[in-house]
């Protein structure tokens, strides 16, 4: 099978599905998967089927559910059983905030979900509702623990570091993950535009804590996926660093796709303009060598937001 590859030789092994704009929280850094504008066009469970069918066909096997907030689909079961049922699909995985997840966990393993990242920004209560909008923080725990029990397994918590807001919890949130089973992961506030006032204000450079997990780890194992550290530390937790903003590295090492809420290809999630619509021509009846098409010319977009003098095009 010949494999994806964009121009500047990376190749395109995964594909980010936002099921849904809607979200039952509001959180204060949402950058709503780079979607512009609202629009309440969702794909169906068959159209995201087909849409996989003909991604798969090209090499894609890894797939990550998305919002807004996925478990608001309520046929989240069939669009995960629709995913599972392609063969050569060898993982599915889902982002959530996990407040529904609790009830859902042990189904959506049954439909074939594989494992999930649920986002807990601060184990205080009066904090996670000045970050969210809400205070759901004892569902979202919940979630988290149903996760691990349904074998949604490594279940990771995603972690978005805040200068002078829950910055001071990381270590508890080690403690955490590693109490729970968890990975946690912790991830640099992104922002297309590092001069605006939110990004200054908030932004945390985590160098400073991967300074301090270098020295404390008893083993370090870089990811493939965007060349991620992982630090395995000796009380069993371990922790990983999604560090983007001026990382050429990390945008060398894409190797993701992303498809929105309503049913456009989006080459990278800082960039704007590029969009490939995928869902019209479906239900303008397309054939699959036209939706293969435009998946190749999405990819044909791919640029890396953060380039080295080095990054060349073939």
């Amino acid at each position: 099978m010949a494999m994806l590859t964009d121009s500047y030789k990376r190749q395109v092994t995964n594909i980010r599905i936002s099921l849904t704009q809607r979200c039952n929280l509001n959180c204060i850094y949402c950058h709503k998967e780079g979607h512009i504008g609202e629009s309440d066009r969702e794909l169906s469970p068959i159209e995201i089927e087909r849409v996989m069918r003909v991604a798969a066909s090209l090499g894609v096997n890894r797939v990550k559910l998305t919002g807004g907030e996925p478990t608001l689909r309520e046929d989240l079961v069939e669009i995960v059983e629709g995913i599972a049922s392609i063969p050569s699909i060898e993982e599915i995985s889902m982002t959530t905030n996990g407040i529904l997840l609790e009830n859902l966990a042990s189904r959506l393993k049954e439909a074939g979900l594989n494992r999930v990242n649920v986002t807990i920004d601060s184990l205080k209560h009066s904090m996670y509702c000045q970050i969210t909008g809400h205070d759901s923080l004892d569902s979202a725990l919940r979630g988290v623990k149903s996760a691990v029990s349904a074998g949604l397994t490594p279940v990771k918590i995603n972690f978005v570091v805040l200068n002078s807001v829950n910055d001071s919890e990381v270590q508890s949130l080690i403690r955490f993950s590693s109490e729970t089973g968890a990975i946690l992961q912790l991830i640099e506030l992104v922002s297309k535009d590092d001069n605006n006032e939110f990004y200054q204000k908030y932004h945390y450079d985590l160098r400073t804590i991967e300074d301090q997990l270098r020295k404390d780890a008893t083993k370090i194992v870089d990811r493939v996926m965007n060349k991620r550290k992982k630090y395995l530390l000796s009380n069993g937790a371990e922790v990983e660093i999604v560090k983007p903003m001026h990382n050429t590295e990390f945008c060398s090492n894409c190797h993701r796709i992303r498809l929105t809420s309503d049913g456009k290809l989006k080459p990278c999630l800082m960039r704007e303009g590029n969009l490939v619509d995928i869902l019209s021509p479906i239900r303008q009846r397309a054939t699959d060598s036209r939706l293969a098409e435009l998946i190749r010319q999405a990819v044909r977009l791919r640029e890396p937001f953060y380039k080295s003098s080095s990054t060349r095009t073939f």
